[in-house]
């Protein structure tokens, strides 16, 4: 084995599990924007109609492509390809932005609870770890 950290590695056995898991969780949030973007508000309680209606456009926009870049990426990431590793870095980035108005909008930050600030805090680690995967594997030479 080199000494060099960044030389060619054989792929880890592990990697198609987190590669697999990093997809699901992709696909969990694809699910729950669908769900969020497609919601009658009359039909949610009076909190969360708040919450949502609330959220400016651009934070939603953010969110959009939080899910959907990321979704691309896990995929690619699947298919051990480089381009994962700059589409999980644009859906971190999009994912930190996508959650600003819990802080920085006053409407969103007056209708939230402790637990949407925990799923925002929970949320940025896993896709920072996905993304860290992603950047680990290429470093590795895993990704083609």
């Amino acid at each position: 084995m080199s000494d060099d950290p960044y030389a060619p590695q054989p792929v880890a056995r592990w990697y198609m599990a987190a590669a697999i898991a990093s997809l699901l969780f992709m696909l969990l949030g694809c699910a729950n924007y669908l769900m969020i973007v497609t919601a009658d508000p009359a039909s949610l309680p009076l909190d969360q109609r708040t919450a949502i209606e609330a959220q400016p456009l651009w934070a939603i926009a953010a969110s959009a492509i939080a899910v959907w870049v990321g979704l691309a990426g896990a995929l690619l990431l699947l298919l051990r390809r480089k381009l994962a590793q700059p589409l999980l870095l644009a859906s971190l980035v999009a994912t930190v932005v996508s959650f600003i108005p819990l802080f920085a909008v006053p409407a969103v930050a007056n209708a939230i609870t402790a637990n949407d600030i925990a799923v925002a805090i929970v949320v940025t680690i896993i896709v920072w770890t996905i993304f860290w995967f992603a950047r680990h594997s290429a470093q590795r030479g895993w990704l083609r």
